[in-house]
């Protein structure tokens, strides 16, 4: 198959966004797996009780 300069540049531009989105996947991944409320806390996101 010929590979012409268009095919190859490309190619290279599918992978380098596959690769850009797999990094941002993986960040909020590990984010929400750092995030994850510890047992016994209190949730910070929890609504306030009214007073």
């Amino acid at each position: 198959m010929y590979m012409d300069s268009v095919v190859v540049a490309g190619i290279v531009t599918v992978l380098l966004i596959l690769g850009f989105f797999g990094g941002v996947g993986a960040f909020v991944v590990y984010d929400i797996k750092r995030r994850k409320p510890k047992a016994g806390k209190n949730d910070s996101h929890a609504p306030a009780k009214p007073a």
